[in-house]
């Protein structure tokens, strides 16, 4: 078993899109060194008998055979894209989500579908997406495609989204990482409008100039950019500071991007909020594959 942050998790239901995850997931992890844990649950609970009945399922042996079939499709779809990458499988025969959850535990990433069948149906709005990229404890991947397809692409920037959150430094520091291991450049999108002033300068929102706030915001991007240009010389930046919502930026982005790495939540969210707005936004309507960062977790 591959432990310590040396794999790659993902999850497949046995549709294509779950296939599609499957085989991007094991490409990155045969660029980066690292095994693959592919996880497809069975999810017997829901073949229990009905009216509190308690007793044995009578189709999982059926079951558990359609899931081995899932899984043995998916370690030939990795071997095909990666031969060579030591690759495991799990079948957990509940609800994926605890299972990829501790799995992220010690994981490089854990990667989802956009879409599905079955219990990972509608995987990037569903419950078992949000419960994912919402607790785990590594990146969570949610793979879009261009125009809602398997299109993942493999070439453009990495774009990240910069708020100026202890979150946002943290997905500033894996969007340099994934921009120098991609050999791409890294786009750093920085909108303004959904700052709330009052909550940092009191009543000087209603008496500063939009142009004052522009070059506060500017120097902002330029100090958060500063360190991580330092320590990745070879990643050339560009930086986008606009006066509009960050969920319509980067979504336009998201069309020439092959990656958009963005936090779990941002400056203005709710306490204690999982998910914050842009972060739904982008896992539902990208075209690219999304990387949610999660905050770190003491282990």
């Amino acid at each position: 078993m591959n432990t310590a942050e040396n794999r790659i998790v993902v999850g497949t239901d046995g549709a294509e899109p779950g296939r599609a995850a499957v085989r991007w997931a094991a490409a990155v992890a045969a660029e980066r060194g690292l095994g693959l844990l592919i996880v497809h649950a069975l999810h017997s609970e829901q073949l229990a008998y009905g009216a509190g009945l308690a007793g044995p399922v009578p189709w999982l042996d059926d079951l558990a055979a359609a899931g081995r079939r899932v899984l043995d499709e998916a370690v030939a779809d990795a071997e095909t894209v990666a031969p060579g990458v030591p690759v495991d499988t799990a079948m957990p025969t509940d609800s994926p989500t605890p299972y990829l959850r501790d799995a992220s535990k010690s994981a490089a990433m854990v990667v989802v579908g956009a879409s599905g069948k079955g219990f990972f149906a509608g995987m990037a709005i569903g419950s078992t997406a949000s419960a994912v990229i919402a607790h785990s404890h590594c990146p969570a991947v949610v793979l879009r495609g261009r125009k809602g397809t398997t299109n993942y692409p493999d070439s453009g920037p990495v774009v990240v989204g910069v708020d100026g959150s202890p979150l946002s430094e943290q997905a500033l520091e894996t969007a340099f990482d994934e921009a120098s291991r991609r050999e791409a450049p890294l786009v750093a999108v920085h909108a303004w409008s959904d700052v709330t002033y009052d909550d940092v300068y009191g009543m000087a929102r209603l008496v500063t100039q939009w142009e004052s706030i522009e070059d506060d915001e500017r120097r902002l991007l330029a100090e958060r950019l500063a360190g991580w240009q330092e320590k990745y010389p070879n990643v050339a930046v560009e930086r986008v500071l606009v006066r509009d919502r960050p969920r319509h930026t980067l979504l336009e982005w998201s069309a020439k991007a092959q990656l958009v790495v963005i936090g779990s939540r941002g400056r203005g969210g709710f306490t204690g909020q999982l998910l914050g707005s842009v972060s739904q936004a982008l896992t539902r309507h990208a075209e690219c594959p999304v990387m949610v960062v999660r905050p770190r977790k003491t282990r």
